[in-house]
């Protein structure tokens, strides 16, 4: 496909106390991959580069996880404009199985443009193998390299947005947990509803349609700071010593949980930074905050 058409896209960044400091349209690249049924999946193409991955340990919310930093060089490759909606979902569950069985309706917040969450590690690989079969293209969940690059967009700051988010641009729990409710030893700044200088702001308790806030980040990638948490490819590893240098997924025979990267509805803000990193049980299905897009290696 030589000949990728654009798409428009609003880009906004905020200063440390999260008020709008500049707002640009920009073009990005795209394919349409039609699924069926009226239901178009959207591919951006992200370019080749060469970035810092982690987050530096004064950063707010570093919990030692996303370090040492270091330098990681990504080939370019086509990854989904939003998370995998609900509408996405149903038209590849009902293609014939490959490995393992897909629930039509597996979501708790139900809805056509809503992302699907409710969905394990295997059953995100399960769509990628027949999506991949039916288009002839080859989709995969992307390495967390790969998912941290493209989040960034060459961005160092916590956010794509800046140094601050608000729930004004993302959908993430901005109120305070009372901490005084526990006798938890546990870091405060992880449960906050606000982050650095930025303010407090609501609490959604629910997904959102995908792209809701009509801003997306400088390759054209929306939803990537909360919503749903993304399955990636790796297994989790607890800091990235020894972590791959080429942008490829680190598998372990070690290790047994997936890595999840973004945040979602029900996370505080520092757990929706680009660096940030949790994981779960890859055979998961309680977690109704927990989705995944899928990257596509070529047009």
């Amino acid at each position: 496909m030589l000949n990728l058409p654009c798409f428009p896209f609003e880009l906004v960044t905020v200063d440390a106390q999260g008020k709008e400091t500049s707002r640009d349209t920009k073009q990005a690249q795209f394919f349409p991959e039609e699924l069926g049924n009226g239901v178009t999946l959207e591919m951006v193409k992200i370019p080749s580069g060469r970035f810092l991955m982690g987050s530096p340990a004064m950063e707010e919310g570093n919990t030692g996880y996303e370090s040492p930093q270091h330098q990681v060089t990504v080939k370019s490759f086509f990854m989904g404009k939003y998370p995998i909606t609900q509408a996405q979902w149903q038209v590849v569950a009902a293609l014939p199985k490959i490995n393992t069985k897909l629930e039509l309706n597996p979501s708790h917040f139900e809805g056509a443009n809503r992302p699907v969450e409710k969905v394990s590690w295997y059953d995100a690989v399960e769509f990628c193998n027949r999506l991949s079969q039916k288009t002839g293209r080859q989709y995969r969940l992307p390495s967390e390299a790969e998912w941290e690059y493209a989040c960034r967009a060459g961005t160092t700051t916590p956010f794509h947005f800046g140094e601050t988010i608000t729930t004004d641009l993302a959908n993430y729990q901005g109120t305070d947990w009372d901490t005084d409710e526990t006798d938890w030893d546990i870091d405060e700044t992880l449960y906050k509803g606000s982050y650095g200088q930025g303010s407090l702001g609501i609490y959604r308790q629910e997904t959102t349609p995908v792209g809701s806030f009509g801003v997306a980040n400088d390759f054209g990638l929306y939803d990537m700071h909360g919503n749903v948490s993304e399955w990636c490819a790796d297994h989790w590893h607890s800091d990235y010593r020894g972590a791959p240098l080429d942008g490829s997924a680190w598998k372990s025979d070690k290790y047994y949980s997936r890595l999840l990267r973004g945040g979602s509805w029900c996370s505080f803000p520092a757990s929706c930074r680009s660096g940030f990193r949790s994981n779960d049980d890859p055979g998961s299905l309680r977690v109704f905050s927990i989705g995944f897009r899928v990257l596509c290696e070529t047009a």
